[in-house]
């Protein structure tokens, strides 16, 4: 059976299936539908400083091979998410992530800072490309000083692994990609969701309260490889890569371009169990194919 076991600075997961924030809540949820200790590792929800009530309704949005959303990053905040989620998931065997947020660099920090000291949360995603909150969040991932200090502050509390979520609506993703390796990030994932929007034709009107949200889903997976395969060309720190990936023949594209991990989103909400099928899939092809490792595939697209 070929070794599906990644390494994400000095963090070892036992396969390269991870779940994305926003679309597996804190994972219990899903532990009714399969054994989640199974998978990789679980990236809980967006958490903020403080209490966030997200975004007015309507904040979803159908749309041809996606979804929009604009939720907001609706949650309790770190405080609540210590309190009571926090003794719910830490003795799930497998690795747990926490998605930190923040309007401003001193709330990234103190929100870090709190989950450094969670013995049972090797590590951070640091979301600095949410495109559906109105300050912060966006504006650290589009511009190359403000990632690069956000990281930077981060990095200084923040001891275990730091891996940074880059937005795809910018003017260069390796320029970002660059900037944060350079300020201490141990990987990157990539991508968030792509700025868009719906109309509803009959009432003329937006089909989001926010007018804009983040799209996601098989109509982003072309934009995401894209973005993966340049940012492996430019980054020695690993990189997870996620968008539109919905059965294992779509990972398989994310790490022939350069992915060491994959993360699972939108297609949790069509199917709960896709993240196991996926893990499944993978080991079938590395076994079809008579690979020993998933890093015999990694990087290996031939052109």
């Amino acid at each position: 059976m070929a070794d599906l076991k990644v390494k994400l600075g000095k963090l070892q997961l036992k396969n390269p299936v991870m779940t994305a924030s926003g679309t597996f809540g804190y994972g219990t949820e899903y532990s009714d539908f399969f054994d989640i200790s199974r998978i990789g590792c679980i990236v809980v929800k967006g958490i903020t400083l403080r209490n966030r009530e997200g975004n007015a309704y309507p904040r979803m949005a159908e749309t041809p091979s996606g979804m929009l959303n604009a939720v907001g990053l609706q949650n309790r905040g770190i405080d609540h998410f210590i309190k009571h989620i926090y003794p719910e998931i830490k003795n799930v065997n497998t690795n747990i992530f926490v998605n930190v947020n923040g309007s401003t660099v001193e709330e990234y920090i103190e929100v870090a800072e709190k989950v450094n000291d969670l013995d049972k949360i090797p590590g951070i995603e640091l979301n600095i490309s949410c495109p559906n909150v109105k300050e912060g969040g966006m504006a650290f991932g589009v511009s190359c000083p403000a990632a690069a200090t956000v990281v930077r502050e981060v990095r200084k509390v923040y001891s275990k692994e730091l891996m940074v979520k880059l937005s795809p609506n910018v003017t260069s993703i390796t320029e970002i990609a660059r900037v944060v390796e350079g300020e201490g990030a141990d990987s990157i994932s990539l991508i968030n969701t792509l700025l868009g929007m719906a109309i509803d034709a009959e009432s003329r009107k937006p089909m989001l309260s926010t007018i804009t949200g983040g799209l996601s889903g098989p109509a982003i997976k072309p934009v995401a490889l894209r973005m993966v395969w340049q940012v492996a060309q430019e980054v020695k720190i690993p990189i997870v890569g996620m968008g539109g990936i919905m059965n294992a023949r779509d990972a398989i594209e994310f790490f022939l371009a350069g992915a060491s991990a994959v993360q699972i989103g939108t297609a949790n909400f069509i199917d709960p169990t896709v993240s196991m099928k996926v893990l499944e899939g993978i080991e079938d092809y590395l076994n079809r194919h008579k690979f020993n490792s998933i890093y015999d595939i990694i990087g290996t697209m031939t052109i």
